[in-house]
């Protein structure tokens, strides 16, 4: 049991004293005043008095308990641990000579793409195994709270040294927590002087300079909240949720045209969610609602069911692109349930080509990069999505072979610019030195396409090639 816990267990049974003693005294009296000095037992005004006293003070100090247990709770509601201004009490009671800040740096994007219910269960969970991690260090008798959503705090009387290595081990150890992968930041600091508070900051800072001195940029400056979203659309999410249970998902097929062979063998898949009584839903509706209520890899399993169960009703030698979450990938539940349906289809692995874009590189880019290695050992097709829009592509782009890049939207909308045009032609220069076929999409202008052939691209997709197709339009034109 957390430190914590055991002064919050405290601290209710002495409210529950005190709430307690002033009702047994008004019991007691008024079983004095009516059993212990008449004889017989009558019903008068005063024992009606008595009685209604009775109530009225026990309904008092029953109040007077839940609201100053509301109010004055020492306990952080999800993860149990103090809160941050009874850490702060702890700290000036206690007197400690370290403190230390353990950082989620990435808890913003894991805000996006998961559900409350998991993200609380996980920072739960990290409490407690942090809180192991330090008594299977000796260090019994640490403090943990929690300032935000993304910063938990520790204190111990002991030195630096030992708080570090003990942060250190846990990091290592627990780089994913419930299936949720973590990417952490710490400092750890020696107390000088009693403003605490303005020690936590300065960990913070100290945290964000390391983090800025290799570069990078945090993204934990959302705070997590558990409560409910505000806002008038259950029963849209009712609906959603509906869709995504019974597997219901409608594709728009964007045609990939191959400039050397001037034949069409790809497709890009686009997604709709389909709603009774209401025209279907883009992307941009539905997706932060699935990811808010921890439905991403099953909406990523219903688009891969799809995907599969088209591909068998058309030409084996057509082949689909659609984009699958790095939140999923990751996961190794995902992994072998998309292994299995795959294998169970029938459909060649090749037909699959899985579209990546992320905005930031993923912290533990060697666990990722062979994650996604092992879905090209199936035969899958890996594809960067929005190429060139971000350094992560770049990055990726180093360690991993991929098969198709796909440019961001901008070069083929700015091919007018010179020097928008000369990056475009190195990203098509260095993706075919690596013998990786090229994509320019949103192409609608014949002098877009003829410089994009000029420039060597491998493919284009856009209304100069063909208009998108329905699911029922591909199955008339490619039935086998």
């Amino acid at each position: 049991m957390l430190v914590s816990e055991h002064a919050e267990r405290g601290r209710k049974f002495k409210l529950a004293i005190r709430a307690g003693l002033p009702v047994l005294a008004l019991i007691g009296l008024v079983a004095y005043s009516t059993f212990f000095q008449n004889e017989d037992i009558t019903i008068g005004l005063r024992e009606v008095i008595l009685g209604l006293a009775l109530v009225f003070v026990t309904t008092y100090f029953i109040f007077f308990l839940l609201e100053e247990d509301g109010q004055k709770s020492l306990i952080d509601p999800i993860t149990n641990s103090y809160n941050y201004p009874a850490f702060l009490q702890s700290c000036e009671r206690r007197r400690p000579r370290t403190l230390g800040m353990l950082l989620i740096n990435n808890l913003g994007t894991i805000n996006e793409n998961y559900g409350t219910e998991e993200i609380d269960a996980m920072l739960r969970s990290l409490i407690y195994q942090l809180d192991g991690v330090l008594n299977a260090t000796g260090l019994n008798d640490a403090i943990i709270g929690r300032k935000q959503g993304a910063a938990f705090l520790v204190v111990l009387d002991t030195d630096p040294e030992q708080l570090t290595e003990a942060l250190e081990s846990f990091v290592r150890d627990h780089a994913t927590i419930r299936n949720i992968e973590l990417d952490y930041r710490f400092a750890v600091l020696p107390v000088t002087g009693g403003d605490y508070d303005k020690i936590v900051l300065h960990l913070y800072d100290t945290i964000q300079a390391q983090h800025l001195a290799k570069g990078n940029a945090p993204d934990n400056d959302k705070v997590l909240s558990s409560a409910p979203p505000a806002n008038g659309n259950g029963t849209l999410e009712d609906r959603i949720v509906e869709a995504i249970h019974s597997g219901k998902v409608t594709f728009s097929l964007r045609p990939l045209y191959h400039i050397r062979t001037q034949r069409i063998t790809t497709y890009e898949v686009g997604v709709k969610l389909p709603i009774p009584g209401e025209a279907p839903l883009l992307p941009r509706v539905y997706l932060p609602i699935i990811n808010r209520l921890g439905l991403g890899r099953d909406y990523d399993l219903v688009i891969l069911k799809h995907v599969l169960d088209l591909l068998q009703l058309i030409d084996p030698e057509i082949s689909f692109s659609f984009n699958l979450s790095p939140f999923s990938l990751r996961n190794s539940e995902f992994q072998e349930k998309a292994f299995e349906r795959i294998e169970a289809s029938g459909v060649r692995p090749d037909r699959l080509i899985i579209e990546l874009y992320e905005r930031k590189t993923h912290h533990n880019l060697e666990g990722y990069l062979k994650t996604l290695g092992s879905f090209r050992a199936k035969g899958l097709r890996i594809c960067i999505d929005n190429f060139g829009s971000s350094n992560a592509s770049m990055e990726y782009m180093r360690h991993f072979k991929f098969d198709m890049v796909q440019f961001d939207r901008d070069f083929v909308g700015k091919l007018d610019d010179k020097a928008s045009r000369a990056m475009l032609e190195s990203l098509i220069r260095m993706s075919h030195e690596l013998e990786i076929e090229t994509v320019a999409k949103w192409v609608d202008k014949p002098e877009q396409k003829q410089i994009l052939e000029n420039m060597g691209v491998d493919y284009l997709q856009g209304f100069i090639v063909a208009r998108p197709l329905s699911e029922e339009q591909l199955i008339q034109t490619y039935n086998a």
